[in-house]
């Protein structure tokens, strides 16, 4: 096996807070601008407060809003030497339960109305529930000294096929991932990030961190509508904005009026990008930069697509991000030949630490890197489907567990999801494979019809597309339609709960 790497140099998370001018902006509130002075000086008194209501090392988990403490508590809780555990505010009480029980928390800070929601044996035993307005301030404390390896945060997935897993995050793993995205994406000071991505996300929590290391300063916005985030990214003069994909398309299809103007950078992450809906960001924003990206909570960030190549790989998710090293590796264990699909397989130091307190599921994931690898120790084996081509650049395929095998023939779902979208008869396509007697799994097409269409022409329309461009093995054999896709606690479409539902509906 190959001799690991040189450590990569970082600091302690909390150090976030010192990155910026003492005067420059650093977190745009809806009643006050804080800049880096004060930013640094309510994570310390935070931080004394919540150290003299848990150990070091305790587990503090987070309810709230997108607020002022909702952006404060992934430093002040490093600094205070515990581990921050964000929860979701979408989530559900039985699902809060399982996360305040499998963390160990020792205290929820949660907004009055959700705390509210929880019944008596939801909370475990040793776990103090402090509604947000009671957090007060403690002695201030100076910049921590942790360990790079030290536990930081807990992040649980979002549970759409199974129980929440806790994935844990080490001090390195957190600051070398905002500082690998603020260096591709090329924060300076100057620029403002809108944070409409949950805080419990990766990608989300990131939209802080990245900024504050480039300098930057950041707005929190909890939305109700795209028209939300259009009037917020013109009151700001935003300039970084980042969203996953049924966001994007919402936004795509809403009338900005100019209100675009500011925006520098576009980042996509949560899911794959469509060629259609490249092209439409692209006529919409045509002077910011859009940022294709592919990631996993248990790495962070595995790739970035140089803006530069967006127009003509459009469906391309690019190569490695900094401090990420990513193979392509075939079923028998070497490295994929150019254009043959594998597994992707990220190595390098934004690999988490495992998931908390499941040693059976972290076996599955995190597993020795392959000989290939010039890191060794622990990769993430992803589980998703991806080619390389000869330049280097990455192309998504399909999780493993997604993938269609009707009739023999094995499908990627997004094969017949970007064939659906190319019509311009649907804004929204999922694809999946319902159990079938006869062909082992049968395709099943989930789509959201075009606003501006006509609901019999676009059907009609959709199924003599699809009958042109996909072979017979890929037709559909049935296309639902629906007003609107369900969504989970990140934002991303739920494809758990559409298979669920056209299953139920099948067996009925």
């Amino acid at each position: 096996m190959p001799a690991p790497i040189e450590p990569v140099p970082s600091l302690p998370l909390d150090h976030l807070a010192l990155r910026g001018a003492r005067r420059a902006p650093a977190l745009i509130l809806r009643d006050c601008v804080v800049d880096y002075e004060g930013l640094n000086s309510r994570v310390a008194h935070l931080a004394g407060w919540l150290a003299a209501r848990a150990a070091p090392g305790e587990r503090v988990a987070s309810w709230l809003a997108k607020g002022e403490l909702a952006c404060l508590m992934p430093l002040a809780a490093a600094r205070a030497g515990l581990v921050h555990v964000p929860v979701n505010p979408l989530l559900k009480r039985a699902q809060i339960a399982h996360i305040l029980g499998d963390s160990g928390a020792r205290l929820l800070l949660g907004t009055p109305a959700r705390l509210a929601s929880l019944d008596a044996g939801d909370v475990p035993e040793g776990c103090d529930v402090v509604p947000e307005e009671a957090a007060g301030e403690g002695p201030a404390l100076p910049p921590c000294a942790a360990d790079r390896d030290a536990l930081a945060a807990i992040l649980y997935t979002s549970g759409s096929t199974g129980r929440p897993k806790g994935v844990m995050l080490s001090h390195a793993n957190l600051w070398l991932g905002a500082q690998s995205v603020a260096a591709y994406l090329g924060l300076q000071p100057e620029d403002r990030v809108l944070a409409v991505l949950p805080l419990s996300f990766d990608y989300g929590q990131n939209q802080l961190l990245s900024a504050w290391y480039g300098g930057a300063s950041v707005a929190p916005l909890d939305y109700l509508t795209a028209r939300d985030v259009v009037k917020a990214v013109a009151r700001h003069g935003i300039t970084t904005l980042a969203a996953v994909p049924p966001l994007w398309v919402q936004l795509a299809e809403t009338d900005w009026g100019g209100a675009g103007a500011s925006l520098r950078r576009l980042t996509n992450s949560g899911g794959a990008l469509t060629a259609d809906l490249v092209r439409r960001l692209r006529a919409l924003f045509p002077d910011a930069a859009l940022y294709a990206m592919y990631g996993l909570t248990e790495a962070f960030r595995s790739t970035f697509l140089d803006p530069a190549l967006i127009d003509r790989y459009p469906t391309s998710i690019g190569k490695a991000v900094p401090h990420a090293e990513v193979l392509v590796i075939a079923g028998d264990g070497r490295v994929a030949a150019d254009d043959e699909e594998g597994e992707l397989v990220h190595c390098g130091p934004l690999v988490a630490q495992g998931y908390w307190r499941d040693p059976a599921r972290s076996a599955e994931r995190f597993r020795p890197a392959p000989a290939a690898s010039r890191h060794g120790g622990m990769a993430v084996w992803s589980g998703d489907r991806v080619r390389r081509d000869a330049q280097g650049l990455l192309t998504f395929v399909g999780r493993r567990d997604a993938m269609i095998k009707s009739a023999g023939n094995r499908i990627a779902p997004s094969e017949i999801e970007e064939a659906a979208l190319a019509s311009g008869f649907v804004a929204e396509a999922v694809a999946m494979g319902l159990a079938d007697a006869r062909l082992g799994q049968a395709v099943h097409l989930v789509v959201r019809r075009r606003a501006s269409l006509a609901a019999d022409a676009a059907e009609a329309g959709l199924v003599s597309w699809l009958r042109r461009e996909l072979p017979n093995f890929m037709q559909p054999r049935a296309i639902h339609w629906r007003e609107m896709l369900p969504l989970g606690a990140n934002g991303k479409i739920d494809r758990a709960a559409l298979i669920a539902e056209l299953a139920a509906g099948l067996a009925a």
